[in-house]
């Protein structure tokens, strides 16, 4: 059965606790715009809904745990690329997700599982 992404979005408001903007577009992945409050899920023509709850609790995470604050402006992390500032806090905030709604964390070791079976990172070496 093709996920319903409509669902997916209304799931991501009650995970938030608030009428978060849901867009589903042709994007290459899932992603939060902390000031505008807009969850952007992607149109992938995938069946799996771990790998869509994982992006939506991924990104209420930011919704609910990154504050709004550009890290590039502050002189101690001036010179840590924000590859790196992302990376740890994606996973600051997934730990926080997975405290909150303990249910997740099934979705999250099936999603990132089904992810790296696909070579979503381009991490598998050919």
């Amino acid at each position: 059965m093709p996920v319903n992404i409509e669902i997916k979005g209304n799931l991501a408001k009650l995970l938030a606790t608030e009428n978060l903007i849901i867009e589903h577009k042709a994007v290459d992945t899932a992603s939060f715009d902390i000031e505008r409050r807009v969850l952007t899920l992607p149109q992938w023509d995938i069946d799996s809904n771990y790998v869509y709850d994982m992006l939506v609790a991924h990104e209420v995470g930011h919704a609910l745990f990154t504050p709004l604050r550009d890290w590039r402006k502050e002189e101690k992390y001036k010179d840590v690329p924000m590859d790196y500032i992302n990376v740890v806090e994606d996973a600051r905030i997934e730990k926080l997700m997975k405290q909150k709604y303990a249910g997740l964390n099934r979705d999250f070791y099936k999603g990132y599982e089904e992810l790296h079976s696909r070579d979503f990172f381009e991490v598998v070496d050919n």
